[in-house]
């Protein structure tokens, strides 16, 4: 399993309650370019519409920037593939106050390209610094562990 994009911020700014593995409708010189690493899920979103689920704003940069399709748009709405079940939970928590759904990753998984999508709840600000200082004073500890 070959990660090639993540939004690491995602796991900064929101508490992630639940993930899916969903798969992905997408075009040959899409999957060309994600395979080459040249997505960026930074600002990407999934949303519910007539009870199918869509990633929004993924950047997939072309795969040949001199040559690129006729068609090409850098950020298509995408059409993410999960079960009815799945989409189902993931539309009655959404309805909740304060969650949404946001992609963490894409992977290939057995040649086929996949996209770790995470219902989440955004973490207040002294959350944030919270985490900051303790990331800092484990730092601090292991600086001083290491010098004894």
């Amino acid at each position: 399993m070959a990660i090639l994009a993540e939004n690491k911020k995602a796991y900064f700014d929101y508490e992630i309650l639940e993930k899916f593995e969903a798969g992905m409708k997408l075009l040959g010189w899409e999957v060309k370019a994600i395979k080459g690493k040249k997505a960026s899920l930074a600002g990407a979103r999934a949303i519910i519409r007539a009870g199918e689920i869509f990633l929004v704003g993924l950047d997939i940069a072309p795969y040949q920037p001199n040559n690129p399709p006729q068609n090409y748009e850098e950020q298509r709405t995408i059409k993410l593939l999960l079960s009815k079940k799945e989409i189902n939970r993931a539309e009655g928590k959404i309805s909740q106050k304060g969650l949404t759904l946001v992609p963490l990753k894409l992977y290939t998984k057995s040649g086929k390209i996949k996209a770790e999508v995470a219902l989440v709840k955004g973490k207040k600000q002294f959350e944030k610094r919270e985490k900051i200082k303790s990331r800092e004073d484990k730092r601090k500890i292991d600086r001083l562990m290491k010098t004894m």
